[in-house]
């Protein structure tokens, strides 16, 4: 019996306001709630609501046969007790049912594991607490933002306790082997690092409603028979995604929701798949060997790489400023300047400084509220300035 294990990241940054240069030292409000609002209740409308009840049906129907996961980022959870507390209690269901699992991220869905362990190591018990508190569990598996790993960041979770982390199953690292094994860390060789099948998950996520690929369209009994090709020896296929897939990126116009619904009978009956957590797959599988990653991966773009918010000297700039603040914040320990800078830390606002727009380009523009990487850039630019200028006062 081999295993499949259903991740989906579940996020949503706090978009920032126009904010003017003449607005600097005057107007310390930095977000667009109208905006933030807006999309939460149409992502809510067309993906979380619906989605969730999909699998509160399949798990109703086939009991344990259904397991998922989730991480759903600190930010994304502030979001949902401002706007869409039926999202949240829908989630709470979920997890009530007992299977379903809830990892562990930053809680600003942020890049701090590459800039500063003690601002990561603050954020990721943030947002252990926050998870403890509205659904009762202790997550024992930590999945970074946007699925960036090194040796070194599995290094600090395995500092913090987790027993396993997510990854890309990124080929330049991987090489001739398969990502339909479980590894390990190359430094600590007890955290266990699952890595996701991207073949296999993006024929889901981005291929399912795209009428040019020649496979269109997915069925469950194709995307069965997939996984049926696959060597008997390997462990798991890890379906790692955005939960936005379902109804946001895939609209249910596309058949997505009825692909969803019909695809645990097709694996019970067309295979000998099961679903499983990532918590069992840590428990029931052995690591086949280490993995070596000494320069941080992603699951973003055809690169696996950092460049989609690390790319160019806009959002090198922008990075390197706001977490050169370090020190002084620690320092003036003024509980809105600590949110501020939580919320400025959201990995999005450097995504959107992106100049990538060839072949990536139109991941890059999904709900992007710029117009250009630049305008992205003055406009957070200008925020830090008025930040600074708290801080300083």
């Amino acid at each position: 019996m081999r295993s499949l294990c259903f991740y989906f990241q579940v996020h949503q940054p706090f978009r920032l306001r126009r904010y003017k240069f003449f607005d600097i030292g005057h107007e310390h409000y930095y977000y667009n709630d109208f905006e933030n609002k807006s999309i939460m209740r149409k992502v809510a409308n067309k993906c979380y609501l619906p989605t969730n009840q999909v699998f509160f049906d399949l798990i109703k129907k086939y009991g344990s046969d259904v397991k998922i996961s989730y991480s759903i980022s600190g930010v994304a959870i502030d979001q949902f007790e401002m706007y869409a507390p039926d999202v949240l209690e829908s989630f709470q269901r979920l997890v009530d049912t007992g299977n379903v699992e809830i990892l562990d991220e930053t809680y600003a869905h942020s890049l701090s594991a590459l800039k500063n362990k003690e601002e990561f190591f603050r954020q990721v018990k943030m947002h252990r607490n926050k998870v403890k508190t509205l659904f009762g569990v202790e997550p024992k598996v930590f999945r970074n933002t946007e699925l960036i790993y090194s040796d070194k960041v599995g290094e600090m979770v395995a500092e913090l306790g987790y027993k396993g982390i997510l990854a890309e199953g990124a080929k330049h690292v991987l090489g001739w082997r398969s990502p339909n094994y479980v590894y390990c860390n190359a430094i600590k060789p007890k955290l266990k690092v699952l890595l996701k099948n991207f073949k296999l998950s993006d024929d889901i996520a981005f291929r399912f409603s795209n009428r040019g690929w020649e496979e269109w369209p997915l069925t469950t009994e194709k995307f069965v028979s997939w996984l049926n090709e696959l060597d008997s020896k390997e462990q798991t296929v890890n379906l790692f995604m955005d939960y936005e897939t379902f109804g946001e990126h895939q609209w249910a116009e596309t058949g997505i929701f009825e692909f969803l619904k019909a695809l645990p009978n097709a694996i019970y009956k067309n295979s000998d798949f099961r679903f499983v957590t990532p918590s069992e797959l840590i428990e029931n599988f052995p690591a086949v060997g280490e993995i070596h990653v000494p320069y941080p991966m992603s699951w973003a773009d055809e690169e696996r790489d950092l460049t989609a918010w690390l790319g160019n000297e806009l959002q090198d700039e922008a990075f390197n400023n706001l977490y050169n603040l370090y020190e002084k914040i620690k320092e003036k320990n003024d509980p809105q300047i600590w949110k501020d800078w939580l919320y400025l830390q959201t990995s999005d606002h450097f995504y959107y400084m992106c100049t990538k727009w060839f072949s990536d380009g139109d991941v890059h523009k999904y709900f992007n509220p710029y117009d250009s990487p630049y305008e992205a850039f003055v406009n957070f630019m200008n925020i830090f300035s008025d930040f600074l200028i708290r801080l300083e006062k």
